[in-house]
């Protein structure tokens, strides 16, 4: 394919996203009202509880057997990958922009955690599709496609709603319960011997006492942490969906049970896909309805949402390269290009919507997020086409 043809295939993608996001602004404007506060707020327990556990589910169980879940061992160590190198940048980020508190926790996210999930179901299979695709038969490749889209939806999924999930709640949490002590002063009544005392008192008693302080203050840290990390959500909806997709994928007597047409149990499979299918464009539009919040007041500097985009659209796909090759290189990831493509295309994809999905379940950083996701997928049909391209022409 050529250039240029590799370029209008990648944009296509992004554009439909980029649609269906300004669709959902439009439903949020108060004379439509349609996805108002409470209705988003409704739509994301949907989202969270019943369309992506069911996306997952259905999209594991028909595409990843016994036989093909060996050889995808390293892109769930690919997609961790992504995830530690965004969120340092991103702390270097938080840092030098000195960012307020309770977005500390978003702005790390909007660094690590990349959209896994539907735009690499809708980019893979578009380039499959075309004529002349670099990744051979259009048959194997969507087959292949579909297993490698799924599986990266499924671990990220897992990661967003475990670390994502909690990072941002500990952060707002943090924010709110944050509270200024103001030393106390001696009493201006006592004499001036009494108060030179104070320190040498105060210094014997920490003395007496320095054991027992710190064992106490190590339990407060601890019970602190552990009420703001909410341990749970290592079994969200969505990673219980993961284990269940992936037991019926590949277990051969639940698979000839539930997946394919002849299936006694087909039913089941039928009704989960048709409930995952509302996962993608529903996350969509929340994230397009939440922008109307963004547009009319946001406290996130224009600074942070250049940082976001630079380490998203330049650090992240610079390393992704340097990661594949290495690997590459050692071996620890198979000869086939549609494989690295979707490997390399894990770095370089905008922030996952699921982001929006959190902010709104806690209520915080609603509106920095719109704005972020704004300029995110903005610049994404410029920037996620030209990798896109790019990773095509040297894996052709």
């Amino acid at each position: 394919m050529a250039f240029v043809e590799l370029f209008v295939v990648a944009l296509v993608p992004v554009l439909k996203t980029l649609i269906i996001t300004a669709v959902g602004l439009f439903l949020a404007l108060e004379r439509i009202n349609l996805l108002g506060s409470t209705a988003r707020h409704h739509l994301n327990n949907l989202v969270f509880y019943i369309f992506t556990p069911a996306l997952v589910a259905s999209s594991l169980a028909e595409t990843v057997t016994s036989s093909n879940i060996v050889s995808l061992w390293f892109m769930p160590v690919n997609i961790l990958l992504t995830f530690i190198i965004g969120s340092v940048l991103g702390w270097i980020l938080v840092k030098i922009t000195k960012t307020p508190i309770h977005l500390h926790g978003l702005v790390i996210s909007c660094c690590s955690a990349g959209n896994l999930g539907n735009l690499l179901l809708i980019i893979i299979p578009a380039v499959c599709e075309e004529k002349n695709s670099p990744f051979g038969d259009s048959v194997t490749c969507s087959t292949n496609g579909k297993a490698y889209a799924s599986l990266s939806m499924a671990v990220g999924a897992v990661y967003i709603w475990t670390y994502i999930y909690n990072m941002i709640r500990a952060s707002g949490s943090q924010h709110n319960n944050t509270s200024t002590q103001v030393p106390e002063l001696p009493p201006m009544d006592m004499d001036h011997e009494s108060q030179l005392a104070l320190p040498l008192i105060a210094y014997q008693t920490t003395h007496d006492h320095h054991q027992g302080h710190v064992v106490k203050k190590m339990k407060q840290h601890i019970k602190i942490w552990t009420e703001r990390i909410k341990f749970k959500m290592l079994f969200a909806p969505s990673t219980i969906a993961t284990i269940v997709g992936i037991l019926i994928g590949v277990s051969s007597l639940l698979r000839k049970l539930i997946i394919g047409n002849e299936a006694p149990l087909h039913v089941i499979d039928s009704s989960a896909s048709m409930l995952g299918e509302a996962a993608i464009p529903a996350m969509t539009l929340i994230v397009g309805a939440n922008l109307l919040k963004g547009l009319k007041k946001s406290e996130v500097g224009v600074w942070i949402v250049i940082g976001i985009q630079v380490i998203r659209y330049v650090a992240l796909p610079l390393s992704g390269i340097c990661v594949v090759k290495v690997a590459r290189h050692f071996g620890l990831v198979r000869s086939d290009s549609l494989y690295q493509f979707v490997l390399l295309l894990q770095y370089a994809l905008p922030s996952a919507m699921t982001i929006g999905t959190i902010t709104q379940l806690f209520e915080v950083g609603e509106s920095e997020c719109s704005v972020i996701m704004l300029w995110n997928y903005a610049l994404a049909s410029v920037a996620l086409t030209l990798w896109t391209t790019y990773y095509m022409w040297i894996l052709s």
